[in-house]
């Protein structure tokens, strides 16, 4: 006989059985029967598959290498001794850059040629010659001048660069005169026709003391001195050493280059210190000329341009 509690509907579903995972072992041992064969290379118990790379990747792949093949033909590439091999094309990253200069100088050719011919004190009375001048001048300036005379043109008084912005000029501030200036440059051997004047060491010609006495007479000339009691002999020093060149009250000679010492402008600067090193070893600054470098048209707009920043005469 069925007891009460054992009766089970004829509808009842019987519950599935549970599933349990696979074991380590049966893990393993299907692995093992499906794994792909290994290259033999084996590092610290690490095995290398061989697996195929797939074929659309391999194709891609020497697709590049025959790209890469043929660029080398058509374009340059090839190192050799003295240039790379042109390519069968001819094209050539200079050549292209060459080719836009030269149509920029062609649409330029009549306006250069008017610069060249006009009279350099004219060109500030022609409009369109002055805005042009002014304009290739800047970008003459900023391509060779402004590594020495700075962006802004105020110069670099510690390395002896001087201000194009002033009106103090060693050689004269007139558009000719600048001009020549630009094209002979100063103190070089490229050029014979450079501007020209060297400063004797007074360190190998006169004593500590009137070097001293000389030093305190020029900054009273322009402001205060160090040492008050050494003006009265630093004249008579002056005088006799340096008024040749420097005019007996200090304003200078353009003709020879020799700075105006009562101006309180200085190429080098004015300190005590400063003063003292130039009496006593000189200055030779060097400008190179740049009438080999620059054209005709290129150095008259760039003289134009520095005449007219502000100190021009």
């Amino acid at each position: 006989m069925v007891e009460k509690e054992d009766r089970v509907p004829e509808n009842k579903v019987e519950p599935p059985q549970r599933q349990y995972p696979e074991t380590t072992a049966e893990i393993n041992e299907n692995v093992a029967g499906n794994e792909p064969p290994t290259t033999g290379h084996t590092w610290d118990g690490i095995e290398e598959y061989d697996n195929p790379m797939p074929r659309w990747w391999l194709w891609t792949f020497y697709a590049t290498i025959v790209w890469g093949i043929l660029y080398t033909v058509a374009y340059p590439a090839w190192p050799g001794i003295r240039s790379a091999t042109p390519g069968l094309l001819g094209w050539s990253t200079r050549a292209n850059v060459q080719a836009e200069i030269d149509g920029a100088l062609a649409a330029n050719a009549d306006i250069n040629a008017r610069l060249v011919e006009a009279d350099l004190t004219a060109i500030a009375d022609d409009p369109e010659l002055r805005i042009y001048a002014t304009s290739a001048g800047a970008a003459v300036y900023r391509t060779w001048c402004a590594q020495c005379h700075g962006s802004g043109a105020a110069g670099v008084a510690a390395a002896g660069y001087p201000n194009l912005l002033d009106d103090d000029w060693l050689w004269g501030g007139d558009i000719e005169s600048i001009h020549t200036t630009i094209a002979h440059g100063i103190r070089n051997d490229e050029d014979p026709d450079a501007r020209w004047s060297q400063m004797p060491a007074f360190g190998d010609i006169l004593e500590d003391d009137e070097i001293h006495q000389v030093v305190n007479y020029v900054m009273s000339m322009s402001g205060t001195p160090q040492d008050a009691s050494a003006v009265t002999a630093g004249e008579e020093v002056y005088l006799n050493n340096c008024a040749s060149c420097h005019m007996d009250d200090g304003t200078g000679d353009r003709f020879q280059g020799a700075p105006n010492l009562a101006d309180a402008i200085w190429l080098y600067g004015g300190s005590y210190e400063t003063l003292t090193e130039t009496v006593s070893y000189s200055r030779f600054g060097v400008m190179p000329p740049w009438s080999n470098r620059l054209s005709d048209s290129d150095i008259r707009a760039v003289a134009t341009y520095v005449h007219q920043l502000g100190g021009g005469e």
